[in-house]
Formats: structure tokens, sequence, C-alpha cells
């Protein structure tokens, strides 16, 4: 109910106001989380049938952007500049009818290695408001994946009912963590690694892809953290337990040139966290994409599964 009511009054509360309430909210309950939070132990376990990542790597590394405002799409090919010139792709999530998506922008990103994927339908909050407002707005976002050749998925402020998602024609979806005790819907998934989210137990369904790095809005707007050390710690935990490292940057909170605004941060500290990976895991992480990882996930966990779409 909190989560309906907050939804209806949001665009009426100006942007600041509502970052300072939540760096209030996060500020309080920063200790009480400690133990589970940035890192759960018990999500270090691999799943019994598990086989390991391609080629010996030692964890997978994947890079996901979701996509919010105009500001952050016009922002895009910069952040792929950055990427690309230190060996590195991702994936991007775009809005289909809450600003203009460019084809040019969405083609230049496919045709230098990178994916593209669906991030809600209006970003409003109410997509999951009640099963037959999802399933009508399923068949406009199933419309868009089809036309813009994609195959993944993840909802807007991370809420998610899996079971609903099956009405989606996609391989993977992207809208849970490990642990986030700080997100509006905050129920994790309590592990590191994909899993299936199989249909009425058949074979039909998706991959489930769950960021295992704080997102950084999180980290250097809400906690206001001036440095990597929570993203290197987690990544470090990650690489031991050999785990999959997902992380979900947004371009519209970087902040490539002059001071960062209330929202924003120096994007030099995304350069430092890739110039991390790069230095201390040359040769040991797998930077997939989340469509690779799908395609290939069948093998890692030695099982057969249909994903809806070729």
């Amino acid at each position: 109910m909190f989560k309906k009511i907050f939804y209806i009054l949001k665009p009426f509360i100006p942007r600041s106001v509502q970052i300072f309430l939540r760096q209030k909210l996060v500020s309080n309950r920063r200790e009480k989380y400690k133990n589970v939070w940035p890192i759960l132990p018990s999500s270090g376990n691999p799943p019994d049938n598990w086989y390991g990542w391609p080629d010996g790597k030692k964890f997978a590394f994947i890079l996901t952007h979701d996509v919010e405002l105009q500001s952050g799409h016009d922002k895009c090919v910069q952040l792929m500049q950055i990427e690309k010139e230190s060996g590195f792709r991702s994936s991007f999530n775009f809005v289909p009818e809450r600003y203009i998506v460019s084809p040019d922008l969405r083609k230049e990103l496919t045709e230098n290695g990178f994916e593209v994927g669906v991030h809600g339908l209006n970003h409003d909050g109410k997509l999951f408001s009640s099963h037959s407002v999802f399933s009508k707005r399923a068949i406009k976002i199933n419309e868009y994946l089809k036309q813009w050749n994609a195959v993944g998925f993840r909802a807007p402020a991370m809420h998610h009912i899996l079971d609903w998602q099956h009405e989606l024609n996609i391989k993977y979806d992207l809208s849970t963590f490990d642990t986030d005790p700080f997100e509006p819907q905050s129920d994790g998934v309590s592990t590191i690694f994909p899993f299936w989210v199989s249909k009425n137990g058949s074979n039909d369904g998706y991959w489930e892809f769950p960021y295992t790095l704080v997102q950084d809005f999180t980290l250097f707007v809400l906690m206001k953290e001036k440095n990597i050390d929570i993203w290197k710690r987690k990544l470090d935990w990650i690489a031991e337990k050999g785990g999959m490292a997902l992380v979900n940057v947004h371009p519209d909170y970087l902040c490539f040139t002059g001071k960062s605004g209330v929202q924003e941060f120096p994007v030099q500290l995304y350069i430092n966290f890739l110039k991390y990976v790069k230095k201390r895991y040359n040769d040991q992480y797998w930077n997939v994409l989340p469509r690779e990882l799908a395609i290939r996930a069948n093998t890692l966990f030695n099982q057969s599964v249909n994903p809806k779409v070729d």
C-alpha cells in the first residue's frame, strides 16, 4: 500500500526532496543491515548442477545500464566509447514510452558489439499494480522487444513478480538482486549465480540474472560514497566465490564534465572501477553480454530448457 501511495504522490514531490528523504532512509538502515549487505555470505553457495564459467574463467563480469530519461539517452554514446576503449561490452536498457529512443542509437550500440534491452514501458511505478495492468502492458512490451530485436528485460525500480513475467517474450530478466535492503521491493534472491525461472514446472521459462554489485545511484547519490571501495570489496568476494559480478550503472547519473549535480557522480569513479577489474583480474573474468549468457547458460548448468524466443 505504501508503495502505491508513493507513486501516486511522486510526480508532485521535487526530485531533490525525494533524494534527500531516501538519503536519510538509507543512512538510518546501513548499520541495521551490515551483516547482509553488501555481502550476504550464503549467496555465494553455487547451485548443485553448476559446471563453472567457460574457458576456466574465475567469474562472469556483466555491465548493464538502465537509461531513465532523455538526458541519459543522450550520454549513451560517450559511455559506450569509454567501455569500448577499455575492452568491455555492456547492455543498455531503454524505456520505450518515456522518451524518444533513437533507432540510430540502438543501431550504433549493436553494431559496436553492445546490446539493447527493454526497461519497463512507462517507468511510472504502475507496471505491477495489478495482473491485468501488467498483462495489458506486456503486449506492448513484447512489441518493443520484437521491434528492437531484444531478448532481455528489466523492470523499473527492480519491481518484479517473476511468475507474471512469463508473459514477456524474453530469454532473460534483470529485475532482481542477491541482497539490497535499500530497494523499494527489497526481497533479494540470495544468490550470485544465474537461475532458471520455470513456467509451471516445465522446461519453458527464462533466465534470471540478479545484479550483485550495488547500483551506482545507491552508492554514490544516496550513500554519497566518494570512492569505489564497496564495489571493489564485493567484486573481490564474488571472484573468490566464482560467481557473477553484475552491475547496473545509469548514464543519467554520470557527470562527464564539470561539477556533479545533486543526482550525479563523476564518471571517473566508473572508469576507475573498470581499470581495477582489468588490472587485478586480467584474463580471469568473462565479460559477457546478458544475451550471450542466456544462450550459454544451458551448458553452464548442464540442463535442457527453452527460453521463449530464438
